[in-house]
């Protein structure tokens, strides 16, 4: 059974860099062809896809964060982790990995991890 799971800071000050980890077991990050992404949810709103990064290592940002946002990977650690800078309270959300065969529907989902922007 795939399993993901996001770590990070609950809280983060604003103007500050957000930095989440995503830990992958029972799968590589690999594995063709699947991609790893990022998608939060504010409070009261719909999700959000941020950005993915591929079994390759490229990566795809959404348009309206991809100044702000970048993913990298460990490898060897089966991780992969999703920076924003210069966060705002309106980067308060839980934040979601997500594994999807290329851009098809996610298959597997971490728990998910609130992020409160706040001073």
């Amino acid at each position: 059974q795939v399993q993901l799971q996001e770590s990070g800071p609950g809280l983060v000050k604003p103007s500050q860099t957000l930095s989440l980890t995503c830990t992958v077991s029972s799968a590589s990050i690999t594995s063709n062809y699947y991609y790893w992404n990022w998608i939060r949810q504010p409070p009261g709103k719909g999700l959000e896809w941020m950005g993915a990064i591929a079994y390759s290592g490229s990566t795809f940002f959404s348009p309206s964060l991809k100044n702000r946002t970048s993913i990298s990977r460990d490898t060897y650690k089966g991780q992969f982790t999703l920076q924003l800078t210069s966060v705002t309270p309106e980067d308060t959300a839980v934040y979601y990995c997500a594994r999807a065969p290329g851009w098809g529907a996610y298959d597997y989902w971490g728990q998910g991890t609130q992020v409160t922007v706040s001073s």
